[in-house]
């Protein structure tokens, strides 16, 4: 047995090694270590290998699933080695000694689950493949227990917000690669060659060309035949359910990286929960496949605005018609995830539970379509998706008829096919009644003829039925002529057989285990009916998630009195009254009013610089249209009076840092690396929040780091930014700048008190109440005081010499700076261009260089 353990264990690699032995999964050497301390579970030794005790524990088969989502949240993978005969198979091939059969059938990880479970029922289970070809890089995401698989082209600038919009539960790359910082599995690089992968996907859609998919590049083949050669791998041969893939592009898309995903808290916090985030406020989802779209819609708002139009008109109807959104809801609430039902039956780990629930939701999806039909003057998108909830109705006639109301989830103990399917079925589960009902009479029997009246017919797995009766009353089932024959003897019972009831088990038990094996076969071909409408059934699944999110976006809306957002087609943005959805939410719990501010951003004034205290508002002023913008583009309404925005084909946020200390970063380096992108990549049309830029070290530093980034902003980006700063001497220009206005958050100090009102007004803020705020965050009086006699001090220096703003007003704009300094270099350029080096001699080359020391001093 060790022997065949050590073998698989070989085959299983870096995974933890579950063994079947009868009704355990054991584990052995350090994979039990490790298990056991992960599981809180006993670590215990038997036998010997190599002279020492090999460390074992257990967990039993039935549970399994449990133990394993321990052991996959612990960032673990699992093989599974289970028996591949039974132990009568393997007595009858190799006598009784024979070892029982083993092999691993199937690799758990992170990116590979379908058990309910074990993932999250609101949350996409993504496993992605990093592809690269020719100097390309392309990201193949597939969520198996769905069948969702997406191809995104993008480039070595883009990788990482894709990585970060998808949130992979698995990142797969081949080794050697350029990429695989971001991967949690290597995989051969072979797996990734893309002539070898364009035939995998051949063979795995069944097709003799890839057109029909769309135009895939050399980077997507690779990325998709790597992916799918490692589904493989781990369901060791039997693919899971992959519908054929969505190719896009990043430029599909708004481009948010990962910092700003972060900053803004989109789908999850910077602690990694789902509350607290902009998902959770806006989820009024019913189902879990709605609030997984949602997600995807919020992780990639949208660059097309007839997509976007045809989102928010659907959302506009239910928004409008409310007794058709709430009916719409409750149809919905009360529908089983099909698409994750599918996707267990495809993967081979389907129950007639799953088949069910198939059933339940195609017939609640086709009454929808119906209601639909009804409908007058649909929204385009409605009349799109309605054709997609019917089409099903011989397959939800056929699961009527065959499955009972409520199929289990276990096919073991049949029970599942409904009476009058199979009349053969019928009749076995009448002999096998009517043998029990007899076996029921013949115990009264045997009573009355014995005179015992505790003696009870009961059944096990070793004697099957047999007769058993207290130890006192044995004596007369004893006997000789009693027809009883002795078969065991326990504490306080002695069990034995009868000619007449050998007989009725025999009936009872060929009719139970032929009823078993006939609904077996049913099972077998329910579920291959429902694999050959996979497609379909997928298309109805997607077309529920979007009807609710279309429902849940409309209830939130008329919730908290959103409104439309109109889409221009010049960058501009015009919010009145708007708020920040999560900020606002948590407002409200107090009892208190949230603050709306109006955001008024055009060609001719695209840089608004913010000042004011701390803790007024600017950083949710800043969030909140940032936000408002992602949920325009996702198809949603926004949290304002009223939106007019163009398109935002990049989203940057550099609001709040932290060091990366795994990186070698300080907070201020995390800050200049992330203003860098900004600079390096933000267009016209791209829309960026600012947060104290060049705080995080010297004053004089920071100032001029801030000075040249918002005169690069609105010289050379040219981007739509809100910029929030506490350097009041950037205010000096607005007097250069055309398209920069002043703004401030208002704060009034009442009787010693800081008193911050959140409300935004025009012009520059009086001053910072830097010293107010310190006294409301609990400063002793004595280091208030202290730090007033200090600020005096600077105040009245600065005063004398002209402070931190000295020779600001001297300062040419940015891009005539930046002329200048290549003006000064000409004049050495020039000198050194015009040298004959080899004619040269040591002196003249002497001289030649004092020469060019003096311009450069000048310079």
């Amino acid at each position: 047995m060790m022997a065949q353990y050590l073998a698989l264990k070989a085959e299983a690699g870096d995974c933890l090694l579950f063994y079947r032995m009868g009704d355990f999964f054991e584990l052995f050497f350090d994979d039990a270590k490790v298990a056991s301390a992960v599981l809180d579970i006993a670590l215990t030794a038997r036998g010997e290998h190599a002279g020492e005790k090999i460390p074992m524990c257990g967990v039993p088969a039935h549970a399994a699933v449990g133990y394993l989502q321990r052991l996959i949240k612990a960032g673990h993978r699992v093989a599974i080695a289970d028996q591949t005969e039974s132990p009568a198979e393997a007595k009858k091939r190799g006598g009784s000694k024979a070892l029982i059969a083993r092999a691993i059938v199937r690799v758990v990880t992170a990116g590979t689950l379908t058990e309910e479970a074990l993932l999250d029922a609101r949350a996409a289970n993504w496993c992605v493949a990093i592809g690269e070809a020719a100097g390309a890089i392309a990201v193949a995401a597939a969520d198996v227990s769905t069948g969702r698989f997406e191809l995104v082209e993008t480039d070595a600038g883009g990788l990482a917000a894709e990585l970060a919009r998808l949130s992979a539960a698995e990142v797969i790359a081949s080794e050697g690669s350029a990429v695989e910082q971001y991967a949690t599995t290597l995989r051969p690089k072979s797996e990734f060659d893309s002539t070898t992968a364009e035939t995998r996907l051949k063979r795995v859609y069944g097709v003799a060309t890839l057109d029909g998919f769309g135009q895939l590049s050399r980077a997507g083949l690779a990325a998709a035949g790597g992916l799918v050669a490692y589904l493989e791998h781990t369901a060791k041969g039997s693919l899971p359910f992959l519908r054929p893939p969505r190719i896009a592009s990043a430029a599909q898309t708004m481009a948010i990286d990962a910092a700003t995903r972060e900053s803004l808290e989109l789908t999850q916090t910077q602690t990694g929960q789902r509350k607290g985030s902009l998902l959770d406020a806006v989820d009024r989802t019913v189902t879990g496949a709605g609030a997984r779209l949602l997600a995807a819609d919020v992780g990639a708002p949208l660059m097309d605005k007839a997509a976007i139009e045809a989102r928010l008109d659907l959302v506009q109807r239910l928004h409008d018609d409310g007794g058709l959104r709430e009916s719409l809801r409750a149809t919905l609430r009360s529908l089983p995830d099909i698409g994750r039902a599918l996707g267990r039956i495809a993967a081979g780990r389907g129950s007639p539970r799953d088949l069910g629930q198939l059933r339940d939701g195609l017939d609640g999806a086709w009454l929808l379509g119906e209601r639909i039909d009804r409908l007058a003057e649909l929204p385009r998108l409605l009349a799109e998706i309605a054709p997609r909830l019917r089409g099903h109705g011989a397959l939800i006639d056929l699961y009527k008829r065959a499955l009972v109301p409520m199929p289990p989830i276990d096919a073991s103990d049949g029970g599942y096919i409904a009476e009058g399917y199979d009349s053969a079925l019928d009749d076995l589960r009448d002999i096998g009644a009517g043998g029990r009902r007899a076996i029921a009479a013949l115990e009264a029997e045997y009573r009355g003829r014995t005179g015992a009246t505790a003696l009870k017919i009961r059944h096990n797995g070793v004697l099957g039925y047999h007769v058993e009766v207290p130890a006192k009353a044995a004596d007369a089932l004893m006997a000789a002529d009693s027809g009883f024959t002795h078969r065991q003897t326990l504490a306080g019972v002695v069990r034995f057989n009868a000619p007449e009831l050998h007989e009725l088990a025999m009936k009872v038990t060929q009719a139970g285990s032929h009823a078993l094996a006939a609904e077996a076969a049913h099972l077998e071909d329910l579920t291959q009916t429902a694999l050959a409408s996979r497609e379909a059934i997928a298309a109805t699944a997607d077309a529920l998630a979007r009807l609710d999110v279309a429902a849940g976006l409309a209830e939130r809306a008329a919730e908290g009195g959103w409104a439309r957002p109109h889409l221009a087609d010049h960058a501009c943005f015009d919010i009145e009254g708007g708020r920040h959805p999560v900020v606002e939410d948590a407002v409200r719990r107090t009892g208190e009013r949230f603050v709306a501010n109006d955001c008024g951003l055009s060609e001719t004034n695209r840089l608004w610089l913010v000042t004011g205290p701390n803790m007024g508002g600017k950083s949710t002023f800043l969030r909140q249209n940032a936000l408002i913008a992602v949920l325009a583009q996702a198809g949603s309404f926004v949290p304002a009076t009223s939106a007019t925005l163009g398109l935002v084909d990049r989203l940057f946020s550099r609001v709040g840092a932290s060091d990366n200390l795994a990186r070698g970063r300080s907070t201020f380096m995390v800050e200049m690396v992330e203003t860098a992108a900004i600079l390096a990549q933000a267009t016209p049309q791209s829309f960026v929040i600012l947060d104290e830029v060049g705080r995080g070290t010297s004053t004089y530093d920071g100032l001029a780091i801030a000075w040249a980034v918002v005169e690069a902003i609105h010289e050379d980006n040219r981007c739509r930014c809100l910029f929030a700063t506490h350097y009041h001497e950037l205010t000096r220009l607005a007097e250069r700048c055309d398209a920069l206005t002043l703004h401030h958050v208002r704060a009034r100090e009442w009787k010693g008190d800081l008193v911050l009102l959140h409300e935004l007004a025009d012009g520059p803020a009086d001053r910072s109440y830097g010293l107010a705020v310190a006294r409301l965050a609990g400063l002793p009086p004595a280091t208030i005081a202290r730090a007033k006699a200090v600020l005096a001090k600077l105040e009245a220096g600065r005063a004398k010499t002209g402070g931190l703003a000295a020779g600001l007003d001297d300062l040419p704009l940015f891009a005539a700076a930046v002329e200048a300094e290549e003006e000064e270099c000409d004049a050495i350029r020039a000198e050194v261009e015009a040298l004959d080096v080899d004619a040269l001699s040591p002196r003249d080359a002497l001289e030649i260089l004092y020469r060019l020391k003096t311009l450069a001093r000048d310079a």
